[in-house]
């Protein structure tokens, strides 16, 4: 006759083992997309300045509403103002 006994160490390594896996899987994930949310700031970031540079340069109605799409802001006015601020 054979008696087994299962202790709870077993069922706490396997409960602690799946906790790791799973935070190794979600931990690249974070990371990846902490990266794209900064790349896209920075992104962001470089067009405006190339845009108020290129209006500087070329007063396009063109370049006025690409401005306004990435600075959500409406008056050509307003848009002088905040390009002399980046462009500085």
């Amino acid at each position: 006759m054979k008696l087994e006994l299962k202790t709870e160490n077993e069922e706490n390594f396997k409960s602690f083992s799946n906790f790791f896996k799973i935070l190794l899987i979600l931990s690249p994930i974070i990371i990846f997309c902490d990266v794209a949310f900064k790349i896209g700031k920075i992104s962001k970031y470089y067009q405006i300045d190339f845009n108020c540079k290129l209006l500087s340069v070329e007063k396009s109605k063109s370049n006025f509403k690409k401005l306004s799409r990435l600075s959500n802001l409406n008056s050509k006015q307003k848009i002088w103002e905040f390009c002399r601020e980046v462009v500085k």
